[in-house]
């Protein structure tokens, strides 16, 4: 048997847990009737957590495992990982940048597309034999307009370079200006919201972002403007956004991420002006073989005592 033994948070794709049981003693713990049990009993042995980044790693857990020497995450996104533990701690922490950056770009604008232009709804009118017999109302164009984006890093650009691509003004909000873009920075989230007729949200999570989006920005958004956010649930006021989504504060959302998902709150079920993703902007064949292979290349390198791919602690 495979002598490195790793605790997994969550399932990977078939393709990399066959590698992985191939080479690692692996615990499934989101299989575990009992994961405290589970920890309790395997927790000495453990020497790495293969985690996702929605499902991260607290310092609760890996305060059970004494022998904890990395969390490798399937994902871009840390914010649920205690990185301030495992750095006190000595544990090395990695994660799967670039390789999904193309991916949640395309999805951007895609779910920009289908709430503008009401590609669900069409879909809806023609397959319930609608067509020809209800007029479908005219939509939003894309192309031209102006499009704020909140946050500039790899992501942002990408998404960026799309929307360029369409012929739309471009400005952006980030921590600072970001001198490698030509378009336009806004310091002030607010006025970049009032400015824009859509507004894209893809920063990182965590408390520095939390609830970034609220009243005020949907606000000043208006009731032209669209939000679409691919980066996570806890960067928008989601009280908030249901209220502006009903009331017509601002036109509509497409959403990719959502607080306590994949139970979401059910008031977005009922309202006809958001387009929803199940939180599947990486969800691609390719991109998930290619964040997987570097989970694993991360874990290969740290046990072989290489230097690792992608480090973030």
């Amino acid at each position: 048997m495979p002598e490195v033994e790793i605790l997994m948070a969550g399932a990977y794709p078939e393709w990399d847990m066959v590698d992985l049981e191939a080479n690692y003693r692996i615990h499934r713990l989101w299989e575990a009737t009992d994961r405290q049990e589970l920890i309790s009993r395997v927790g000495e042995d453990i020497r790495a957590i293969a985690t996702r980044g929605e499902l991260g790693a607290s310092a609760e857990l890996m305060a059970q495992l004494p022998k904890l020497e990395i969390v490798s995450c399937y994902g871009v996104g840390t914010d649920a990982i205690d990185l301030s533990y495992a750095r006190t701690n000595g544990i090395r922490v990695t994660n799967t940048p670039d390789v999904l950056t193309e991916d949640v770009a395309d999805i951007a604008v895609g779910l920009l597309l289908a709430t503008a232009r009401q590609v669900p709804q069409a879909d809806v009118l023609v397959r319930s034999g609608q067509w020809g017999k209800v007029a479908m109302p005219l939509v939003t164009r894309v192309s031209g307009k102006k499009v704020g984006i909140v946050g500039m890093g790899r992501i942002g650009k990408a998404i960026a370079k799309r929307a360029a691509a369409f012929g739309c003004d471009i400005s952006y909000f980030a921590r600072h200006d970001h001198t490698d873009v030509a378009y336009t920075y806004e310091p002030d989230l607010i006025a970049l919201a009032a400015w824009a007729d859509f507004l894209i949200v893809i920063v990182p999570g965590g408390e520095a972002t939390m609830k970034i989006i609220n009243a005020e920005v949907l606000g000043a958004l208006g009731s032209n403007g669209i939000l679409v956010n691919v980066s996570r649930g806890t960067t928008v006021d989601e009280e908030a956004l249901i209220a502006a989504l009903q009331d017509r504060t601002i036109q509509a959302a497409g959403l990719d991420v959502f607080l306590n998902e994949p139970k979401i709150d059910a008031r977005f079920l009922t309202l006809q002006n958001v387009v929803l993703q199940p939180h599947h902007g990486s969800g691609t064949v390719e991109t998930r073989k290619a964040m997987g292979q570097l989970v694993r290349d991360n874990l290969a390198a740290h046990f072989a005592g290489s230097p690792l791919p992608t480090p973030v602690v």
